[in-house]
């Protein structure tokens, strides 16, 4: 069933609005103080183990975690109901996927062709099985807050979040299978995986693609950015 501005309208009080937008802040800064820590190890950890997958897995980390902080600034202050601000955190989040794939997608190439062994990391299977846990939940629950918001720049964050579970769940098999079997492939492998999906999600994030048709809780209107998802029944 197609869900109508005017419907949306009514039912998202501005009072309401503010309060999901505060409850996207705690789980954007709950991210970023993951990330932050999930980004330290991983590149350290990928540095000393020589694993390209692990650093990009790590920087992938740094990004996101640039990323909640766009969407803390989108949600404080004036900014709140500022379809303005809306579509300049939207840009800058879908920036952030770009960012990752050319460096990703060149130190794996480079390492399938000069065939580098990286070496077993026992602190990256760690990390990588605790985020496959942790993430999730926060993409799912950003995702449902997009939803109702009608945010396109908050539904590309939790789409960066499940894709740090999908990629932390993908380096936690490269990283097995090299200690477990010394398929070294599988690490450039998995980093060349990192770098494709990153394009795709930054593609759609740059598009608002998945947005909610949800009405601006002061002016009962459709934002820009989902304009072209909302039709009459």
């Amino acid at each position: 069933m197609t869900t109508t501005a005017a419907d949306t309208g009514t039912r998202l009080a501005a009072g309401e609005y503010r309060q999901l937008a505060r409850r996207v802040k705690l789980l954007s800064w709950l991210s970023l103080a993951w990330m932050t820590l999930e980004g330290a190890v991983a590149i350290l950890a990928g540095i000393v183990a020589g694993s390209i997958a692990l650093i990009g897995f790590g920087i992938d980390s740094a990004i996101e975690g640039f990323a909640s902080a766009i969407i803390v600034w989108r949600f404080t202050g004036e900014r709140m109901f500022s379809e303005a601000a809306e579509e300049r955190a939207q840009k800058l989040v879908a920036i952030q996927f770009f960012l990752l794939a050319p460096y990703v997608g060149f130190e794996s190439v480079k390492a399938l062709v000069e065939a580098e062994h990286p070496e077993v990391s026992i602190i990256g299977i760690a990390l990588s099985a605790s985020s496959v846990v942790i993430m999730p939940y926060l993409g799912i629950a950003k995702q449902r807050l997009a939803e109702r918001l009608g945010s396109p720049a908050t539904k590309g964050e939790g789409r960066q979040n499940m894709l740090c579970a999908y990629l932390a769940g993908a380096l936690l098999l490269g990283l097995s299978g090299n200690a477990l079997f010394g398929a070294w492939w599988l690490d450039p492998a998995v980093g060349l995986l990192i770098a494709a999906v990153a394009v795709k999600e930054g593609i759609e994030a740059w598009r608002g693609e998945g947005c909610a048709c949800v009405a601006d809780p002061l002016a009962f209107a459709p934002s820009r950015a989902c304009a072209d998802d909302c039709h009459d029944p």
